[in-house]
């Protein structure tokens, strides 16, 4: 009998161990058991919009070299209306097929997001007051080919013409051999749109560390130049948000080679990038991005993906934040007619932001004293000197005045 209710304890020890083993692939009640391949991410996908079809919209960005659909999820809280004054922010994720990690993530802040909204304080904040868009795969021809375990390998990497998707846009210093793939014409002309992106983020794998531009330098493939952006506070900034709200990246030497104080770093400071995606988001649309590596192996064995979630949770949603900062405004005329095309700059800092066709402007910046002077064509500038605080952007509003032909700032 002593024996039999031994056993009886051994399996109900083996039981419950195995229970705790499924149950740690389960993280704020998001399953992270499995990777999704193209059909099981479609339904994911389609399954949060019929459930909350209030909040979520699928969109096809565009189309693979095989024929696959490049879908983005849109999470805001009035979905099929246009909000004016509310800023657009992406995620972009599996620009590298072989770097799936945020893939998933993506994925699960999709559900995150919805499952929470009007009962998480944070949550219905950010999905009230942020036009959100998620891009689980932006080369699910690559992420097919790619195989789960590769640590370092380039299977899955390129789409499937063999092209890096991160080699692939216009470049300021250098001329692209190849031509403009399927998926890179997609993220071109979605950043086209109105209004434009405000910022943005597109993750891959392979190190541990938020990278922000310049990628690229006028001077080739010479590594540990710091090629400096204009607005090289602002992505500093940026990138140190991601970093430090990270589990372990800010510590800097997290995987084998890396040594990046702070968890982050100027892109061609590290290695130099031509045609890369972040420093096109910057210099052709007002949105500002960085590159967010997420793991030290590419392709990670799906039973590690819970890690990954605990670890960039907090990243993820405290860089989501970063959109409402700086400033903001409307500009319009006398009569109240928005304003489009109107330049929004900033004195000593070379990049300038235009408005939308509802005159809306959002302009990133870290806390301090800036000249802003507000272009609009046949008109006289309106300038004004704003103090930039931490925490939500303020609010400045420009009027010109069709009869004085002059601008000035009524907030």
């Amino acid at each position: 009998m002593a024996l039999f209710s031994q056993l009886l304890l051994v399996l109900s020890t083996l039981t419950l161990a195995r229970s705790a083993t499924l149950g740690s692939s389960v993280v704020d009640g998001l399953d992270f058991s499995s990777y999704h391949d193209y059909p099981a991410m479609k339904n994911a996908l389609e399954r949060l919009v019929a459930k909350y079809p209030s909040l979520a919209k699928l969109h096809e960005i565009g189309t693979s070299v095989q024929g696959r659909k490049l879908y983005a999820i849109q999470i805001t809280d009035y979905v099929n209306t246009r909000e004016i004054g509310e800023p657009r922010f992406k995620y972009v994720a599996n620009m590298h097929g072989n770097e799936p990690v945020g893939r998933e993530l993506t994925i699960g802040l999709a559900q995150y997001l919805l499952s929470r909204y009007g009962t998480d304080h944070r949550v219905t904040s950010l999905v009230d007051n942020t036009d959100i868009y998620l891009m689980p795969s932006m080369n699910p021809d690559g992420f097919e080919k790619a195989y789960e375990g590769d640590c370092n390998g380039l299977v899955g990497r390129a789409n499937h013409n063999g092209v890096d998707l991160n080699r692939n846009f216009p470049d300021q210093f250098s001329s692209s051999t190849s031509l403009i793939q399927p998926e890179t014409a997609a993220i071109i002309n979605w950043l086209k749109t109105d209004p434009h992106f405000v910022l943005s983020a597109n993750f891959h794998g392979g190190s541990l560390v938020a990278n922000y531009p310049y990628d690229n330098s006028p001077y080739g493939y010479s590594q540990g130049f710091y090629s400096k952006s204009p607005d090289d506070s602002a992505f500093r900034s940026l990138a140190y948000t991601y970093s430090k709200a990270h589990a372990t990246m800010s510590l800097g030497h997290q995987c084998q080679g890396d040594n990046f104080l702070n968890g982050i770093t100027n892109g061609a400071h590290w290695y130099e990038v031509s045609g890369g995606m972040q420093d096109y988001n910057y210099l052709h649309s007002n949105c500002f991005e960085i590159t967010v590596e997420q793991s030290c192996c590419k392709y990670p064995k799906a039973s590690t993906l819970s890690s990954y979630w605990r670890s960039n949770k907090e990243s993820l949603l405290a860089f989501m934040e970063q959109v409402h900062t700086g400033i903001k405004g409307i500009v319009t005329d006398n009569s109240g007619a928005p304003i489009a095309n109107a330049k929004v700059k900033v004195y000593g800092i070379n990049h300038d932001v235009v408005t939308s066709s509802q005159g809306e402007y959002w302009r990133l910046l870290t806390p301090g004293i800036y000249s802003v002077t507000v272009e609009a064509s046949g008109f006289k500038s309106a300038v004004k000197q704003i103090t930039v605080t931490s925490g939500a952007a303020q609010i400045h509003h420009v009027t010109f005045d069709r009869a004085t032909r002059t601008g000035s700032f009524s907030s």
